[in-house]
């Protein structure tokens, strides 16, 4: 089933699908915003199947994503898990361009072996100043990932899709400071390297995209995941 999952992505890079991306899309925006992006790439597992495979869609049983955690000695988001990405500067080609050299310098990727699919509506980030466009690519041809520089990242790991989608795995991060509360999408991943909690940006993103895809598998909103915030 890895053509229907790949048909799925590229239709929904070219703007196919009506529902998912709103409620990030339409989050406020900065007025002196900076370009940046993100690489949200797919790729066919190369591991052992996910123990939900039998239990979740064909179409998605055997695909994985590329995500890494940050360092937790970073100022911005420390220890949270990411895609690869960053600031568009003056010598990239665009987003595009910035994604995949951003994912080359992070985790070692061969960008010869990824199959740009398109970008994404931008997502504007008020409280970083940024502007971020979330380039679609799938992973043709797999090279070897890995923490690059451990100054910036202390893992890189592909998540299969099939564990993002249990409802097993799902929940919400809720974070509660001066009477306010903030309520967003979490995933637990599991990998050889222990355990990750992806929410925030990271989990809205696939949050919305899935939907958007038709992936989503019924979980459970009011369940509340632990977060641990730096001091």
């Amino acid at each position: 089933m890895t053509a229907d999952a790949r048909e799925q992505l590229a239709a929904v890079a070219r703007g196919d699908g009506e529902h998912g991306f709103e409620r990030v899309a339409d989050l406020p925006t900065s007025p002196d915003a900076r370009p940046a992006a993100v690489l949200i790439l797919f790729g066919v597992l190369d591991a052992l199947p996910s123990d939900h495979d039998a239990r979740t869609s064909a179409v998605s049983a055997d695909l994985d994503v590329l995500l890494l955690a940050r360092a937790a000695t970073l100022r911005a988001h420390p220890g949270q898990v990411a895609f690869p990405g960053g600031r568009v500067d003056p010598g990239d080609d665009g987003p595009i361009g910035a994604a995949l050299r951003e994912a080359r310098e992070e985790t070692g990727l061969d960008p010869a072996g990824v199959d740009v699919l398109g970008t994404l509506e931008n997502i504007p980030l008020a409280f970083s100043r940024h502007l971020v466009t979330p380039v679609l690519g799938w992973w043709q041809h797999p090279s070897p990932v890995r923490v690059v520089d451990e100054a910036e990242s202390a893992d890189v790991f592909r998540a299969p899709v099939a564990d993002l989608l249990d409802p097993a795995n799902r929940g919400v991060t809720v974070i509660r400071r001066d009477g306010q509360e903030w309520r967003g999408p979490g995933f637990l991943v599991r990998h050889a390297t222990g355990e990750h909690l992806v929410w925030g940006f990271t989990g809205m993103l696939l949050d919305a995209l899935f939907d958007r895809l038709g992936w989503t598998e019924p979980w459970d909103d009011t369940r509340e995941l632990p977060l641990v915030l730096p001091e």
